[in-house]
């Protein structure tokens, strides 16, 4: 081979290699480009981030604020919070006045980024009205579970108008998760029903059940008010425990998310008076349970209460509720 074929070659192989490079490169930004494609989210509460989860699929990356055992009433924002919330495509809270210490935030940051209150876009009329805060509405509608399909379609449409492109596989994935539900209300309404009539009263660290009360016919009675910012005052708590002892309740509940002190007081106050109330299981009000676990889902969470309080009471359910995948009680 002669010097200048060799040349040829080596300059023919310098060509090769930056065409490669360049592929390669292009290759790379292409699949950087489909990553970005994927939205980032903030939601406050986990059982907001679950419907996101849920409906967003693939095309969504989703943070929770608050994790297992979190109070949403009293909480505020940290640092990583603000930076998280900065840096998101869209910020997704649940409203009505449950995040109290982070609304001004939210409303504020909103003149710069989407931010979505998705339970305030329920129909009004489908909301119990707030006796401590005139104006204001009971939170808590997850509880009811054919009320939560509302969030999960406001979730929904709040993501179609981010990524339109996502309209199919949202519109899937809100089809099968709202089958879902469907199953799980089926499952509650038909367990609750197993409980004797005089056995329904519910009785709580504070007022998160309402909604659960007014879908299932059961009384609900709270130490606290809707939020837990409210205090309990020894009157009130005196007034529960002749409660408890009149009508023979056999077992109250202390929640994930809220200090257990003042259920157990209860449980002092009627033993005192000879009448025996036991704690008849955790359940979770505020927040899911942890992530990765069934219970850290929207479904194993209530699938989760409906099965404690059912079992506490006197009804019938399944020890390991509707999917058969609750832990050990």
């Amino acid at each position: 081979m002669t010097a200048v074929e060799r040349g040829w070659r080596r300059k023919l192989a310098m060509a090769a290699g930056g065409l490669l490079a360049i592929v390669l490169g292009a290759f790379s930004a292409g699949s950087a480009a489909v990553a970005q494609q994927k939205l980032t989210v903030v939601a406050t509460t986990s059982m907001i981030a679950d419907a996101l989860k849920q409906v967003g699929g693939d095309r969504v990356q989703v943070t929770a604020l608050m994790g297992a055992g979190v109070d949403p009433h009293t909480y505020r924002q940290t640092r990583s919070d603000i930076a998280a919330m900065t840096k998101a495509d869209a910020v997704f809270w649940h409203g009505l006045y449950l995040e109290a210490q982070l609304e001004d935030f939210l409303r504020n940051l909103a003149a710069r980024k989407p931010v979505f209150a998705l339970a305030e876009t329920l129909p009004k009329e489908k909301l119990l009205s707030s006796v401590a805060y005139p104006g204001r509405y009971d939170p808590h509608v997850w509880m009811d579970p054919r009320l939560w399909k509302g969030v999960v379609v406001a979730a929904r449409d709040a993501l179609l108008k981010l990524d339109p492109k996502g309209a199919d596989a949202f519109d899937a994935n809100l089809q099968r998760h709202l089958g879902e539900i469907d199953a799980l209300a089926t499952y509650a309404e038909k367990a609750f029903a197993t409980v004797p009539q005089t056995s329904r009263v519910l009785v709580t660290a504070h007022d998160a059940f309402s909604y659960f009360g007014r879908a299932n016919g059961y009384e609900v009675l709270g130490i606290q008010g809707i939020s837990t910012e409210s205090e309990a005052g020894l009157k009130q708590i005196e007034e529960l425990v002749n409660v408890i002892v009149t009508r023979k309740i056999g077992a109250i509940f202390i929640e994930s998310s809220v200090s257990d002190r003042n259920v157990k007081a209860l449980v002092e106050g009627a033993a005192a008076k000879n009448h025996k109330v036991v704690i008849g299981g955790e359940l979770f009000s505020d927040a899911m349970g942890v992530p990765g676990t069934y219970e850290g889902t929207y479904i194993g969470m209530i699938d989760h209460n409906t099965t404690v309080i059912t079992r506490a009471l006197g009804g019938e359910a399944p020890a390991k509720g509707l999917n058969n995948r609750l832990a050990a009680m």
